[in-house]
Formats: structure tokens, sequence, C-alpha cells
């Protein structure tokens, strides 16, 4: 089917680059893309995607829209917090263009669902966050034979390639494991400058793009490092692993596998905790309704905060008292702390300071409790004047 009079006004200026042309609108309009995630980086990716006319887009998000969400998931208005990202982010595409089809999955991609949300489409687009995520996306795309975009970002850093085309590596031919728990902090954690994954989605979309229409050079083969601090960009060769368990010659994961547990997400503690030590079941911890509770009637435990400096400016629980003491630092100030006294740890989420309180507890601080959800559920239930970030 030839193009209409409203698809040439609209695409004009890529109809006239002689590398993409008619031929390579329509091949656009007739692609689909997946885009896994709809934050920093799908939201440049999906963007650019429906703008450049791609016929048929998928999202899966399973979160919503948090105002610290907005410096850099530009998908998304100060009027969608609340939403849930996929509701946003469809609404924002089909006003950005009609003519795009958008599918919503307002879940997240798992090893039970992976494979039947990605089969069928084009091309996947990862705009993830966390390692779990990555592994599934990456071994999924390989098993569906998918060339999949890759994306990343972390502080000031970002990365990008395509994985798992043909006769190419895929991620775990560069990464075959992931890093131990605990190593590498989120952006969440860590932060991340709010125009880079505009940069690295933008790189993903055009990636994407090539690959559809069958133009240029791709980055099979090549993981594109960038710098955005110091305004440098790098590439460096990459090559398929013929003993990658995944896409190698003799592949020994075919089929999607825990990747929850393969990823350390609920493996080891980074903390030198003795083997034979057995945290008591559940994890000794407090909610933020019954620590406020308990305050109120007169309870006076140690609050300390194992974020880092950056978090702690954010938002902090200074009024009540509350000790910022890095995880970095713990070890070498535990001399600080009573193991004899009450006292609630507490970082972001809640996932930190239970290593800390399993840590304490090997350690003799049989009175540490956890602060289930962290801070951002103490802001979420109690105090909603602090930011949720």
């Amino acid at each position: 089917m030839t193009l209409g009079r409203e698809e040439k006004l609209r695409y004009h200026r890529q109809l006239i680059l002689p590398e993409l042309g008619a031929a390579g609108q329509e091949k656009l309009r007739n692609a689909s893309v997946f885009v896994v995630g709809a934050g920093g980086l799908g939201s440049p990716a999906a963007l650019y995607l429906a703008a450049a006319g791609v016929g048929r887009i998928g999202l899966a998000d399973a979160d919503r829209v948090e105002v610290s969400n907005l410096h850099r998931q530009i998908l998304h208005d100060t009027d969608d917090v609340g939403e849930r990202k996929t509701v946003s982010a469809r609404a924002r595409l089909a006003a950005l263009n009609p003519g795009v089809e958008v599918v919503e999955h307002s879940v997240r991609l798992t090893s039970e669902n992976g494979l039947d949300i990605l089969a069928g489409w084009d091309v996947v687009v990862d705009g993830s966050d966390n390692f779990p995520t990555r592994y599934l996306v990456n071994d999924a795309c390989v098993l569906l034979g998918i060339p999949l975009v890759y994306g990343a970002i972390f502080r000031f850093d970002g990365q990008a390639s395509v994985f798992g085309a043909e006769g190419g590596p895929c991620y775990r031919c560069l990464f075959r494991d992931p890093p131990p728990p605990g190593l590498v902090p989120d952006c969440a954690e860590a932060g991340v400058l709010g125009a880079l994954p505009g940069i690295v989605g933008s790189i993903q979309a055009a990636e994407a793009i090539k690959l559809i229409v069958g133009i240029g050079d791709p980055l099979i083969g090549r993981l594109l490092l960038i710098d955005a601090l110091g305004a440098e960009y790098r590439t460096l060769e990459i090559r398929r692993d013929p003993d990658c368990p995944v896409c190698g010659d003799e592949p020994t994961v075919t089929s999607l596998i825990d990747y929850e547990e393969f990823c350390g997400v609920d493996g080891d503690s980074p903390f030198d905790i003795p083997p034979d030590f057995r945290l008591p079941v559940p994890m000794p911890e407090v909610s933020a309704r019954e620590l406020r509770e308990m305050l109120d009637e007169g309870w006076e435990p140690l609050l300390i905060d194992v974020r880092d400096p950056g978090e702690h400016e954010v938002s902090n629980l200074d009024d009540l008292g509350a000790v910022a003491m890095p995880v970095a630092e713990l070890e070498l100030r535990l001399g600080e702390i009573d193991p004899g006294r009450d006292s609630v740890w507490f970082c972001r989420t809640g996932r930190r300071s239970a290593e800390v309180v399993e840590f304490l507890h090997s350690r003799g601080f049989e009175k540490a409790l956890n602060l289930a959800g962290g801070i951002n559920g103490w802001a979420r239930e109690i105090d909603p004047e602090l930011p949720v970030y």
C-alpha cells in the first residue's frame, strides 16, 4: 500500500532521505517494535519511533508515574503522576502520532510471561533499569530470534548496542554473569543526568529504525560508550562468544530461567557474614505506621540512615533524630552503636537496610530492625511532604 497524502506531509523530512525514501517509510509503517520500560530510556525511544511512523509499538512497564520520574521520563507530565506509565505513555504517543497502534502491557516481564509477550515483534528495545530484566529480555530475544537494541545509563555514562542479530553477539557474550548483589546501585540510588537517557534512548530509536529499513551500519558487534560529563564517545568491538550459554554453539540456556535468583536479587549479602549464621525469619522489621505509632507512644530507638549522602539531601528523617551512616562506612563505625539498644535502619526502599540488619544480627545486634519500605514507604504512608524518589 502506497503512502497517503497525510503520511507524505508528516514524514516529508524522512522521505527525502535517499537511504530511506517511500520504500523505507512503508517498511516502518508495517513494522512492530516492543519497548521494555516506559521510563528514562523508553520515553525518548518510544517517542521517536512513533514520530518516525513505526506502525505498531508495544510497551511493558508495571510502575506508576512519580514526580521524581519527570526530570528524565519525558513521556509523562505532571498531571500523569499516579497514573500507570503505560497508560500515560499510550496517551502521549497517540497525541504525537494517531496513526501508530500502541499495545500496553502494564506488567513486569518475568520468565513466565516473557516469551509470550515478546513473540512476534520485529525489534525489541530494552529500556529496563535492572539486571534481571536485562538478562531475561536478552535470553528471550535470542530464543525468539528477534534483534535487541540495548541501552543502559548510570550517572553520566551511557551504553548502547544491538544484540541477538544474525551472526552477532548477545548481551551475555559481553556480560556473561551479573555483578554481585549490592555492587552496582541503580539510578535511584546513584543518580542520573536527566538528559543522558534522552541521548541513549534516541540512539536506540535510530538503531531500531536502521534495522527495520535495512540501512547504515547498526551497532552489531559494537558497544557504544558515552561519557556525557566529558563529552566523549567511544566504540568497543565485541564478538559473539561460541561458548555463550545462550547464543553459543552449544547453548545451555534453552528456556527462560529464574532471573531474580540468577542475578542475586535474593542472594547473598554483600557483607561478611559467617556462613553458618541464620537470620530470624521473618525479617526483623517494622512498618512505617508501626514505627510512627510506637514513636508516639514514647519508644526511643536509634534511627539510622544507611543511604549515600546525595540521597540524604533529597529526603531524610533528621527531624526525628536519625543518624546518617552510609553502607560504605558501616563496618568502620559499628563502635558508635550500642548493640543492646533498639535501632531501626532504613534506606530508600528497605532493600539495602535489610542486608544491613542481617549483617548486624550476625554481629550480635539482636535489637536491630529494618524499616520496611524504607524512607519512600515512610513518605507514602506518614509524611507526604517528603519526596519519593
